[in-house]
């Protein structure tokens, strides 16, 4: 059964299954300007990790001894909770008490489900609530793996989402010590440490909207990691966000605050005489989500060519990943940066590291550069599902309605150009389309004069002289639909017997339609031409592509090396059967098969560091 199906057995089930988010339906782009401009505005006054410092925070141990001859098998996944087929394909995919996967050279491997399972981020959408988590994330979790012998532990990181009600739900999810099906919460705050075996450590950073870090949380992390660090020991930090991408574009110190407490933290802390000493451990591996697809940044050493652009594979190489593939709409990976020198030139902490360290984008991503730009395309493809009219029917609404307003509006200007009062009169009028020529015309002049007035302005405020700003051009396009409506309806040779109003209601439905398909439409191709900004990253949002999901599998191996498995699965669930869990509840199981695979080979990460 589909997911409208299942939502008629939400009684049973526990939770009511929900479609994937539309992200440029009206309701939505109003609810999620409203939630980002009160976070913005209010987080700062009420910042709840000061509060947590009540909490009690013990450092956590991995649930498995280190003698164990397994080694330690963690799972990753963020940006999960959205649409129940996504969600829920992850989540039984992650539940699974083991996986074969072909490797290199079509070997077969045997990757055990994870002992403990970290939540990266935005374990929630549109916005944090509590029937939201529970409907989106909880609920479908807690079903594809209600027992378990082992009790896995769960441990999540707040994204932006999460903060969006000021943490209040994920505090209340988190930090209780509720178990979410056989998963077992044991935080008690947005931040985490956990001691891994072999002299890892991982660890779980809260900087609450990309701001700062907390005294409360620096405090617990001096007490439950930088005293414990040995040298030699190698550290897993989970950020929200991929800063690192961030500084390699529009904000060169936006990856300040991690560099800051990797050197304050991690590879130094504050020795019992006051002085900084040197801890000689690392960071080995950056994990984050945020951005919804898979991509890898690999430490440059010394010995390698200083242009090579395929980096072949060192243990000793640290790593930065993002993998944000856990449920929510796949994003594209065309725009990357190719090479991330850490800190950048421009950065304020650019001499801070001698020599400050350079990564280069892993030539696998997912998707790859090519299918990026090929599913980018789809918003703008009418032959394509993903079609923005055909995928959002809320947003074509939203424009039928606006080109309503706007014909209303030209039609009243061209009676006036034309010196009759009436706007219906002056569409029935004879020779019409001779006049809506001129007075099309005279738009287009001014439409230019308010171009030429834009960069005389630069030019006199000694600013760049730059071609129209994408809202104007945006604004622009859509005025020239409005025209086009307007246009034909003039053309139309409407009965003089026919009532005005009954004229004045077809010219309406006339620009509807057109605005619906064709104002739609050049919307799409206005996102898809954009080449940066928030506006860019709709492409693939107003898409809100829901295969192509997946997580990282990560094994802390016998000999001490970290092993890195990228998964994924191309293709989610979308029929489902009911099923009696072991816990006595119903419970929906996939009534297809899930497949899963590498995105690239395995990635080995030594403990140890090489010295510059």
């Amino acid at each position: 059964m589909k997911v409208r199906e299942l939502r008629e057995h939400a009684k049973e089930l526990g939770f009511t299954p929900q479609e994937q988010v539309r992200w440029l339906a009206p309701k939505e782009l109003a609810r999620t300007a409203i939630k980002v401009v009160l976070a913005g505005v209010f987080a700062g006054y009420s910042d709840k990790r000061e509060l947590q410092e009540v909490f009690p925070a013990d450092l956590l141990k991995a649930p498995l001894a280190e003698h164990d001859a397994r080694g330690i098998w963690i799972d990753y996944v963020a940006d999960l909770g959205d649409g129940f087929d996504a969600t829920s394909s992850v989540a039984c995919t992650l539940a699974k008490e083991e996986l074969a996967v072909e490797g290199p050279g079509s070997a077969l491997l045997r990757l055990s489900r994870g002992s403990l399972l970290v939540l990266g981020g935005d374990e929630v959408y549109p916005a944090a609530s509590a029937t939201e988590y529970e409907d989106r994330m909880t609920g479908p979790y807690r079903s594809a793996l209600p027992l378990a012998d082992d009790q896995p532990l769960m441990v999540a990181l707040p994204g932006n989402h999460d903060w969006y009600d000021g943490l209040t739900a994920f505090l209340r999810m988190f930090t209780q010590q509720r178990p979410i099906g056989a998963w077992q919460t044991r935080q008690t705050r947005s931040y985490f440490c956990v001691q891994l075996p072999k002299g890892w450590w991982l660890v779980g950073l809260d900087s609450q909207l990309g701001s700062y870090f907390d005294d409360p949380q620096l405090r617990y992390f001096e007490k439950h990691l930088s005293v414990n660090l040995k040298g030699g020991d190698g550290v897993i930090v989970c950020s929200a966000k991929p800063t690192w991408v961030e500084s390699g574009g529009h904000d060169a110190n936006a990856f300040n605050a991690l560099h800051w407490f990797d050197r304050n933290y991690i590879r130094s802390r504050v020795g019992p005489n006051g002085k900084r000493t040197s801890t000689n451990a690392s960071v080995r591996l950056w994990l984050t989500g945020d951005m919804h697809h898979y991509a890898r940044y690999a430490e440059r050493l010394p010995s390698d060519p200083p242009d090579a652009e395929d980096l072949p594979p060192d243990p000793r190489r640290r790593q930065m990943v993002t993998c944000g593939l856990g449920g929510a709409f796949l994003a594209a990976t065309h725009g990357l940066p190719a090479a991330l020198p850490l800190p950048p030139r421009e950065s304020r902490l650019r001499d801070k590291d001698d020599p400050p360290l350079e990564f280069a984008r892993a030539q696998k991503t997912y998707p790859d550069i090519d299918t990026s730009r090929r599913l980018a395309r789809g918003i703008v493809s009418p032959w394509s599902r993903y079609w923005l009219p055909r995928r959002n029917t809320g947003f074509v609404k939203l424009a039928a309605a606006l080109h309503v307003g706007l014909y209303l509006l030209t039609s009243f200007l061209f009676a006036l150009a034309v010196g009759i009062l009436r706007p219906v009169d002056a569409v029935r009028k004879h020779g019409a389309h001779d006049d809506f020529w001129g007075f099309a015309g005279v738009c287009l002049i001014v439409a230019s004069a308010l171009i030429a007035l834009g960069f005389l302005g630069r030019l006199v405020l000694r600013r760049r002289a730059a071609p129209p700003s994408g809202p104007a051009v945006a604004a622009l396009s859509q005025a020239a639909v409005a025209l086009a409506a307007l246009a034909v309806t003039v053309t139309i040779p409407f009965p003089r017997s026919w009532d005005g109003w009954v004229v004045l209601l077809l010219c309406l439905a006339i620009a509807a339609v057109l605005g619906a398909v064709v104002g739609s439409g050049v919307f799409a191709l206005w996102v898809f031409f954009t080449r940066g900004g928030e506006v860019a990253k709709w492409q693939m949002s107003g898409q809100s592509i829901e295969d192509h999901k997946g997580f990282l599998r990560l094994h802390v191996a016998p000999d001490g090396n970290l092993m890195l498995y990228p998964l994924v699965l191309e293709r989610i669930c979308r029929d489902w059967d009911l099923a009696d869990g072991p816990d006595g509840r119903t419970r929906p199981v996939p009534a297809e098969m899930l497949a899963v695979r590498l995105i690239e080979d395995p990635v080995v990460i030594s403990r140890g560091a090489w010295t510059p």
